[in-house]
């Protein structure tokens, strides 16, 4: 049986290439998510391990102001660097100022980056400071500044310039060194400014005499644990030291438990979709194959091969197929995930690292994945082979059942009828999620009921029709040729409804909201891109500009829970905003020790919180007015007022003017870009722009999604184009009938060209529906509008149409370049 699984092997490896190819992608696809995942974690650990390599013991406040990596942490009273020095075994304690800060670069625009933008104070200790000079010198006198490598090479700035520095108030100073993080040109994806002590103070720290942290570094043979703890004795209660290693390890943990277990999450789940795209083609194949098989197998339980024998004969023909297809699969993974890498760069995703990192353990998981996946889809089909009696010898044809069993269509029918319950009940994101895996379930095994209806497409042409005829003959093989690609489709349509509804429900709330002309903002995509405060007085003095309302923001603990806070002053901001369905006082009468909150918090109308500013300090204020969620202000609303005294940066997100009666959009728009040049050139929208802002943030993250889905969709069409030239090779003597009583090679490449159409039309269609609906589903738990993308739905049929073209070339030419004579004498 070895020898003949061999040759059968070689005798049928063109016919197996397609179901080999469809492996490989979809276990490059786990390889490359392994790896993606594997390279961001190593360079986040390497990143932390380098920056606080030489730090022996870090002093900071314990009041963290949010639940996020690096989030804020109230300051600390700059006098405990002396309190700190005299801990014996203390060899430098370095006072840390740090905040926001951007450069202007030589185009006088604001230079942006893919993470924060940091400025901070330049510590003199080159053990505790991981950046290095590596062009000019450090900061001495007030006005210097050092800037990483990267950031000047994006700005165009160079030893010597002068610019401005954005705190976010614009400040001017003079580049006079470039530096780098250890030996890259930037810390992850973030800019780096380093200034001197006073200036860190005076511009980051408002003035005041408060640190961000203070960073030791221990004498000779004095441990890390024993000497945060000698500090740790001599420091006031709500201040606290921790080892250098603990706090590398609690900023890459809280990373690796958000950002990269989405990142994996999100990997994963489209990994998984090429994967289960990959069996459905691989379990059509074998499928195809044994029944092609038939005969072949009838004679080999005729000589004597028992059941058992032949059912091993087929899952060992998986096993080897899958093992080198798998293999080949883990190398092509280390390439594709270099390629994708590239285009989440293009798409503005782009990942702060250089090179990849290719785990040994990618390897351990991706081959018996594959391997397991290739017998799983074969094992159907093996033991349809095994049942194959010796009698079947005698056929002339293998017979092939062609409708779906009662058995598939009662376990389809219950299967779809129990994930509609579930979709329709809609009580939580994970019933609605299994209610959609069991309606996918249930539709692919009711899938062969179905061809008929939708294969009866009026056509015209004899080779059309032909083509109908043949795509509704086997509605088993149809189905299972088209299930694929109704996968893909169907992810593919999922995410275009959810992210059109999605995006039309952001354009319709800030419509709604926005009541101005045009609002101002940072541009930046990523990171804390910020505003002076500057600005809204600026605007405020032009003859154009009627109105004007800034919306900061910052991190406080609010009720005892680390929030993001708005801030505004209230009768400005009612004139630019609406506020619906509001509760209590009006938002504009909210005064100091009152506070907004929206209608979906954890708060109520009339509730005493407690307060914890970003300076450390506490105050009790009351909840005054509560409003409907609103998408251009945050879920809680504190007055600058009552805000102002307690922010070492005046930051703000957004400014929102309204122009002045008589004056052209034109005119308004020009007056206030003129105003904002000075302050980074920062973005100016008018009403129209600003409420599509939301939306081509989604669309942009769909762009991605459709990357992402691309291997599944390509590993769709390969398993249709595979069908089709198993089919062919099955009808060759049926074709070269065809071409003996007349049909030309034009007419034989119309009619597979056709039929290849009509199996991507079903399986688009028919995941486009599928996918509208648990989008609709899907859209409503989230409890946003639902909005059907005609045009993108039309792109995505119209596509799968042209894919199917695309699909049927290979076994258009093969059926084509049948010589008749052989064809007719095949067997």
């Amino acid at each position: 049986m070895r020898r003949l699984l061999l040759s059968g092997l070689r005798a049928r490896r063109r016919r197996l290439a397609g179901t080999f190819i469809a492996v490989l992608l979809g276990v490059a696809f786990l390889a490359a998510t392994l790896t993606l995942t594997a390279t961001m974690t190593s360079a986040i650990d390497g990143f932390f391990t380098e920056a606080n390599a030489g730090v022996d013991v870090v002093v900071r406040s314990e009041t963290v102001l949010a639940d996020t990596p690096n989030a804020s942490r109230t300051p600390i009273d700059s006098s405990l660097v002396e309190t700190v020095r005299d801990v014996p075994g203390v060899a430098v304690a370095a006072p840390v100022v740090d905040g926001f800060g951007q450069l202007l670069g030589r185009d006088g625009t604001a230079i942006a980056v893919n993470g924060p933008r940091l400025a901070g104070s330049w510590v003199a200790d080159p053990e505790l400071n991981p950046y290095r000079v590596v062009e000019g010198r450090a900061p001495t006198v007030t006005g210097d500044v050092v800037v990483n490598r990267a950031t000047a090479e994006d700005g165009g700035l160079r030893v010597g310039d002068r610019t401005t520095l954005l705190t976010p108030a614009p400040k001017p100073v003079r580049v006079v060194g470039v530096v780098t993080f250890g030996e890259a040109d930037a810390f992850g994806g973030t800019s780096y400014v380093g200034l001197t002590p006073a200036d860190a103070t005076a511009h980051l720290a408002g003035g005041r005499d408060q640190l961000s942290s203070i960073q030791v570094r221990a004498e000779d043979g004095v441990s890390r644990e024993a000497l945060a703890e000698r500090v740790a004795a001599v420091l006031p209660p709500g201040v606290q030291a921790v080892t250098g290693d603990a706090a590398t390890d609690e900023t890459t943990e809280a990373i690796n438990e958000g950002f990269l277990t989405v990142l994996r999450a999100l990997l994963g789940a489209f990994a998984g979709v090429a994967l289960l795209v990959a069996v459905l083609s691989i379990h059509n194949t074998f499928a195809i194959l044994v029944a092609q098989r038939t005969r072949e197998t009838a004679l080999l339980r005729a000589v004597g091969a028992v059941r058992r024998q032949v059912l091993g004969a087929v899952l060992l023909e998986a096993l080897v197929l899958g093992a080198v297809a798998s293999g080949a699969g883990v190398a092509a993974g280390y390439g594709l995930a270099g390629l994708l890498k590239g285009v989440f760069g293009a798409l503005g995703f782009d990942a702060p690292v250089e090179g990849l990192v290719f785990p040994l353990s990618t390897i351990a998981i991706c081959v018996p994945i594959g391997v397991l996946a290739t017998v799983v889809a074969a094992l159907a089909p093996a033991i349809r082979a095994s049942r194959v009696a010796p009698v079947e010898a005698l056929r002339e044809a293998a017979a092939e059942r062609s409708e779906a069993s009662r058995v598939r269509v009662a376990l389809g029918a219950a299967l779809a009828l129990a994930g509609v319950v579930a979709v329709g009940a809609g009580t939580a994101v994970a019933v609605v999620g299994i209610g959609a895996v069991l309606v996918v379930a249930g539709v692919i095994a009711l899938a062969p009921l179905l061809v008929g209806p939708l294969a009866a497409i009026p056509l015209r042409g004899v080779t059309a029709r032909l083509a109908r005829r043949n795509a509704r003959r086997n509605p088993r093989r149809t189905a299972g040729a088209a299930a694929a690609l109704l996968i893909g489709v169907g992810v593919v349509t999922l995410f275009t409804v959810a992210a059109g509804s999605l995006g039309a429900a952001s354009r319709s709330d800030v419509e709604k909201t926005f009541t101005g002309d045009f609002a101002v903002d940072s541009g930046a995509r990523f990171g804390n891109g910020s505003l002076s405060a500057e600005i809204a007085p600026a605007l405020a003095e032009l003859p154009e500009v009627s109105a004007v309302a800034a919306v900061g923001g910052g991190q406080a603990l609010v009720g005892g829970e680390g929030t993001t806070v708005s801030v505004a002053d209230p009768p400005s901001l009612v004139r630019l905003l609406s506020f619906a369905d509001v509760e209590g006082a009006d938002v504009g009468a909210l005064r100091p020790g009152q506070i907004a909150v929206a209608a979906d918090s954890d708060w109520s109308l009339g509730q005493k919180l407690s307060v914890r500013y970003p300076d450390g300090a506490t105050a009790t204020v009351e909840v005054a007015t509560v409003y409907a969620e609103n998408p251009l202000v945050g879920p809680v609303l504190i007055t600058a007022a009552e805000w102002a005294p307690h922010a070492s940066q005046q930051l703000a997100s957004a400014v929102y003017v309204g122009l002045a009666d008589g004056v052209s959009a034109a005119d308004g728009r020009s007056a206030i870009e003129d105003a904002v040049r000075p302050f980074g050139n920062p973005t100016v929208s008018d009403a129209e722009e600003l409420a599509g802002a939301g939306a081509a943030a989604i669309d942009q993250l769909l762009n991605l999604v459709y990357v992402l889905l691309a291997i599944a969709v390509i590993t769709a069409l390969l398993g249709i184009a595979n069908t089709l030239s198993l089919g062919v090779h099955e009808r060759t003597r049926e074709l070269g009938l065809l071409r003996a009583v007349g049909a030309t090679r034009r007419q034989v490449r119309s009619l597979v060209r056709w039929e290849s159409v009509l199996i991507a039309l079903f399986g688009t269609v028919l995941g486009a529906a599928l996918g509208t609906a648990l989008g609709w589903a899907l859209v409503r738990e989230a409890g946003s509008g639902f909005s059907v993308p005609a045009v993108p739905l039309a792109v995505i049929v119209v596509g799968g149409a042209l894919a199917g073209l695309l699909a049927g070339a290979r076994p258009t030419r093969q059926a084509a370049r049948l010589d008749v004579l052989r064809a007719i004498a095949t067997e």
